[in-house]
């Protein structure tokens, strides 16, 4: 570091994966110039005692935030606990004056969105989402194509993901499971998806009408027990999973479960799963443009297929994460254009890291100053709060079976836009 350089004191709130790799020691060991880690904040303290250890760092560790806040003054919180608690953490940290970054989703329902957006406004501190597929070199260069007009004016847009047996199996054992804790994977998963659809429109959510049903996983499995270790079908179970295999895991895990009883490796099958594994979804915008959107979430291949229908021609994508067959280390972009013009193919090579160079792009643009935001890649509290509602719209409308405008979630948010 630089003479005199002061460095930006942060403190993470939770050490799940997430927490501890990406926001923990990846932070540390790409961005240590621009930032100091001074705190952990962790209700498991086994979990807390070995994420510290491999996040390479001897902070102190807190149970309790307020605690923490009074006695380390962080300047920054980064937010990495189960998806419904966010609200409270971000509005205590605002509130005591620092910034947020909260991992996706912000939160979970509109009365939270509501809480954070007047903490935020109250406090006069930033929130930043943690949305790194804006950040991605394929993502930034559909944006940059769609904004150059290369397709002239968007009609539509046909978005699917799909998750393998293995991601999206992953979902199920763990606290995701409950609409409680996650909003259903409408509102922890589709808002990385919902958000890339309000970042390339450049517009925001009018109306959403969606199916979404529970096929797979929970009380549609043929057995069932509390826990794969332990569980009397784990030969003829398609969805075992060995903690114990995966020494990272079973290190913030396994042992800490005897903590809080939250156990990695749930029982897929659980009959109290309350949160579809099959969703579509058609959505209106503000702008007059249309998408049909899905998500699978046990298929035998990882990615996405997005293409966007406009006056002049039409681009497409479809991207591999992973599958049974060799792809080359690179995306291709398909711009065909009409009336005869011809396709352009546009290769973007993978980049490092994860989401194909997305997560150091991003921190980059949070951390290193001078950075430029051309693309208006960094994502702020309302991009966070208009994916969310998205999601929660898909989920009541799959429900109740009746179009749900975002305006009746939330006018108020709804009428400032």
């Amino acid at each position: 570091m630089a003479e005199g350089k002061r460095r930006l004191r942060y403190a993470l709130i939770g050490t799940g994966n997430r927490g501890t790799t990406m926001w923990g020691r990846g932070l540390l060991k790409g961005w240590s110039e621009f930032v100091e880690l001074v705190a952990i904040c962790e209700i498991n303290p086994l979990r807390g005692e070995r994420a510290r250890a491999m996040i390479g760092t001897h902070v102190p560790i807190y149970p309790d935030l307020g605690q923490m806040l009074a006695e380390t003054k962080p300047e920054l919180v980064i937010v990495c606990t189960p998806d419904h608690t966010h609200d409270d953490i971000i509005v205590q940290a605002l509130d005591f004056g620092c910034d947020v970054i909260a991992e996706k989703p912000m939160t979970t329902t509109p009365e939270k969105i509501h809480r954070i957006l007047e903490a935020e406004h109250r406090s006069g501190r930033r929130i930043d989402v943690s949305f790194n597929y804006r950040f991605a070199p394929t993502a930034a260069r559909i944006k940059e194509l769609l904004s150059e007009g290369a397709i002239g004016t968007v009609s539509s847009v046909d978005f699917h993901w799909y998750l393998d047996t293995r991601h999206g199996a992953d979902y199920f054992r763990r606290w995701h499971a409950y609409r409680k804790n996650s909003g259903s994977l409408f509102v922890h998963k589709s808002t990385h998806h919902f958000d890339l659809l309000n970042w390339y429109l450049d517009t925001e959510p009018e109306a959403v009408s969606a199916f979404g049903e529970l096929r797979n996983f929970g009380r549609a499995g043929p057995f069932r027990w509390s826990r794969c270790k332990t569980c009397p079908y784990k030969a003829e179970c398609n969805y075992y999973f060995d903690l114990g295999a995966d020494p990272f895991l079973d290190a913030l895990y396994e042992e800490p479960s005897e903590y809080d009883a939250y156990f990695r490796d749930a029982c897929v099958y659980r009959e109290d799963i309350d949160i579809p594994d099959t969703m579509v979804a058609a959505i209106r915008y503000r702008n007059g443009v249309t998408a049909s959107y899905s998500v699978n979430t046990f298929m035998p291949i990882e990615g996405h297929y997005i293409a966007f229908n406009g006056t002049m021609g039409r681009l497409e994508l479809r991207q591999y994460e992973a599958q049974p067959w060799e792809t080359p280390p690179s995306d291709e972009i398909l711009l065909v254009r009409n009336f005869g013009e011809g396709v352009e193919r546009i290769v973007i090579p993978h980049q490092p890291g994860g989401h194909y160079g997305g997560d150091d792009r991003m921190r980059n643009m949070i951390f290193r100053p001078g950075m430029v935001d051309a693309l208006k890649q960094r994502a702020n509290s309302r991009a966070g709060a208009m994916s969310v509602l998205c999601g929660v719209a898909a989920l009541e409308s799959a429900q109740t079976g009746r179009l749900v405008r975002i305006e009746e979630l939330m006018p108020e948010l709804a009428a400032s836009g």
